[in-house]
């Protein structure tokens, strides 16, 4: 059994749908009997557990953040370094070798970095002074921050993007460098 029904998403556009009611995909097996919790309205305060397309906003025609996007990035991070063919991967993945920005700049890839950092110390300012204490972090305040950054030559140096960065790029054909 479904119910129909118009509801706003909360960014200005309505729509109508249908969606499965609690318990109903063989007893509480959740979304499509994968044990996935129910989505939107129905997910009492949960997260979605599965990846939606995102809705449009306004009349930009620019898409709202994709939902879950810092886990396609931590997974492109974990399995790029060791794709057989990483050309084909970032093929794949729709990273362009060469690509304009928004400021119509030239850019064309050269390396993935992949860092990681792992923070074990701390450092405090003393009172009334310019001296720092450091101290060393217990293992419940270490943290750990990892970063995924694509260069690329924009004709002068290095520019460095997100992988949300590189996925506005408008891709271009490989030619010569514009360089006179």
């Amino acid at each position: 059994m479904t119910h129909d029904h118009e509801h706003d998403h909360g960014h200005g556009h309505h729509h109508d749908h249908h969606h499965p009611r609690r318990g109903e995909n063989g007893g509480g097996a959740g979304v499509s009997g994968y044990g996935l919790a129910p989505v939107g309205h129905n997910a009492a305060g949960r997260a979605a557990a599965q990846w939606q397309e995102p809705h449009r906003q306004g009349n930009e025609g620019q898409s709202a953040p994709e939902p879950d996007f810092d886990l396609v990035e931590a997974s492109f991070a974990e399995t790029f370094p060791n794709a057989s063919d990483p050309t084909s991967y970032l093929r794949l993945a729709c990273i362009p070798f060469v690509g304009r920005d928004r400021d119509g700049r030239l850019l064309r890839l050269l390396r993935v970095e992949y860092e990681q950092a792992t923070d074990v110390g701390s450092l405090t300012p003393q009172l009334g002074g310019t001296a720092l204490r450091h101290d060393p972090l217990p293992a419940a305040l270490v943290s750990r921050r990892k970063r995924l950054r694509f260069a690329y030559f924009d004709g002068e140096g290095v520019v460095r993007l997100s992988l949300a960065e590189t996925r506005v790029l408008k891709e271009e054909a490989d030619g010569v460098s514009d360089a006179p």
